[in-house]
């Protein structure tokens, strides 16, 4: 149906609307339920429905930008967000996204950009999604166990199972200035390995086109520690600061279709309340277990979409789409039914 179809002047393409709002919708319900700006999701999301990678990486800033504005706003409501950490993270994030995206720039030229995203992507999509599934069925486990043993003994062993042992390390290093966030239930950690974090983060969200939040949410609760909603809400701080800026360095590179984000940015600012507010009726657990999940299928939906690169049978193209646009409509149907049914609940009570 032509009808819903409209012609983006900067991308020089044209997209279906009706698309474009779904998308956006999907991505403001995971991103406040996951804390990440969606980038992940919109910039696969629009290069498979023929978006020019540089373009996309760009529009997809804009609409990241847009969408976290709401979902910090409820999240603060919460209590959820650890400001002094998310200002701190600020400062090496831009410097780094500004690296990530000049690479981007350089390797357009030499016209190798889109198939060096969809790598780093699909690396760094499954390994965090392995992880975080090792982590829902194993390091749970144990947690539960450890509990079970204190609760028979009646006392406490003293160990923090929720906190990696490479984050038990990280706590031991110390390199002065040492800094504390009481938010987030940290008593010392050298500011130094704070800025080096989030300089990495920094530049591969300005490499991959997103807020970071896919990757600062892990960094958060593995690396440095923090417990799964304050890392969820804090993240979006600096998604919304990068996404910011990524939207403002792309705009000024002419690879920002605002026609586009526009639109994704109101079907946005409903999902994202949607998904801030069922953080507060789903336990950390579940959250990580369902971001696992998410990210894997994100991966194969880019992989498959390297296939169809390789290959140029439509095919790849069309199976790298079902999987993209399915993993996002479910995983937001599965958010919104576990919101509905807790909220339920607690009427009742």
């Amino acid at each position: 149906m032509n009808i819903f179809y409209i012609y983006l002047p900067v991308a020089g393409v044209e997209f279906n609307v009706l698309l474009l709002f779904v998308i956006g919708f999907c991505v403001g319900v995971l991103g406040g339920f996951f804390g990440v700006g969606g980038g992940w999701m919109i910039t696969p999301a629009l290069n498979i429905f023929d978006f020019h990678m540089d373009f996309a990486i760009g529009t997809g800033f804009a609409t990241i930008f847009g969408q976290s504005i709401g979902a910090v706003k409820k999240h603060q409501k919460m209590g959820n967000i650890d400001w002094k950490l998310g200002m701190i993270s600020i400062i090496t994030s831009v410097i780094g996204l500004e690296i990530g995206s000049d690479v981007i720039i350089s390797l357009e030229k030499v016209g190798e950009v889109g198939v060096i995203v969809r790598w780093c992507y699909m690396f760094l999509l499954t390994a965090l999604g392995a992880y975080m599934f090792y982590d829902y069925f194993v390091l749970q486990q144990r947690q539960i166990k450890l509990r079970e043993e204190e609760n028979k003994s009646g006392t406490k062993t003293g160990q923090n199972v929720s906190r990696t042992k490479f984050s038990e390390r990280l706590h031991r290093f110390n390199l002065p200035p040492m800094i504390s966030f009481p938010v987030s239930g940290i008593d010392g950690v050298s500011i130094w390995i704070i800025f080096f974090i989030f300089l990495i983060t920094g530049f591969l969200s300005g490499f991959l086109g997103v807020g970071g939040g896919f990757i600062i949410v892990p960094v958060l609760v593995y690396v440095i520690g923090l417990p799964t909603t304050i890392a969820v809400g804090t993240s979006l701080i600096t998604v919304l600061f990068s996404g910011a800026y990524g939207c403002f360095t792309y705009a000024m590179k002419g690879r920002v279709e605002l026609l586009a984000s526009f639109i994704m940015l109101i079907g946005a600012s409903i999902g994202a309340q949607v998904g801030s507010t069922a953080v507060k009726y789903i336990k950390g657990y579940g959250i990580r277990l369902l971001f696992a999940i998410t990210i894997i299928f994100a991966a194969l939906s880019v992989g498959t979409e390297q296939l169809y690169k390789l290959t140029m049978q439509d095919y790849f193209q069309m199976m790298a789409a079902i999987v993209l646009m399915g993993t996002t409509l479910s995983m937001s149907l599965v958010i919104i039914l576990r919101l509905v049914m807790e909220s339920k609940k607690e009427i009742k009570k």
